[in-house]
């Protein structure tokens, strides 16, 4: 069963608070993201343990386990993202279509104790990137034409996994 990609632009939440999550990119300053990883990765553990790691609450919202192979995913695009931004003057990144990730990789038929070993080494090494940023003020731009420095960059990055980690566990 096929979920309705999201084509919303989230970049509104370096602007004002989301209202599901709760989060609010005023309240930390970006040096904080890497410790903000770590905890959100600590979480997702428990979450992958669950019986009902693999249903859907509704035929329109992903499972527990494809959340997490998502939050993998994102901190995989995010750290090549901001390597290039490290590395090079404004770059372009290539475009990453989540939803037909989701689809061709079968995040629902993947193994919950692989998801969640991947998910926290992928977040430690995202995390230990953010640790090494210098100059926050590098930019980079999305193939939509957005454009971030790293600060703004960590600052929208890390809604995701904060949001999905309340998608998950919102209700019990």
């Amino acid at each position: 069963m096929a979920i309705t990609p999201d084509t919303k632009n989230w970049t509104w939440v370096l602007e004002k608070p989301c209202p599901e999550c709760a989060f609010d990119a005023s309240t930390f300053e970006a040096t904080d993201v890497a410790d903000m990883i770590r905890a959100n990765a600590a979480s997702w553990p428990a979450v992958l343990e669950r019986d009902d790691v693999r249903e859907r609450p509704d035929e329109s919202t992903w499972s527990k386990l494809e959340y997490a192979a998502h939050v993998r995913d994102v901190f995989r695009i995010y750290l090549y993202r901001l390597g290039l931004m490290l590395a090079e003057h404004d770059p372009l990144f290539p475009n990453w279509d989540q939803d037909a990730t989701a689809v061709e990789e079968r995040y629902n038929e993947q193994s919950p104790e692989v998801v969640s070993a991947e998910l926290v080494a992928d977040a430690a090494a995202l995390a230990d990137a953010f640790d090494t940023v210098a100059d926050w003020s590098r930019p980079g731009r999305r193939s939509d034409g957005v454009s971030f420095t790293i600060e703004t960059f960590a600052k929208y990055f890390i809604h995701d996994p904060i949001h999905h980690l309340w998608d998950v566990t919102k209700a019990g």
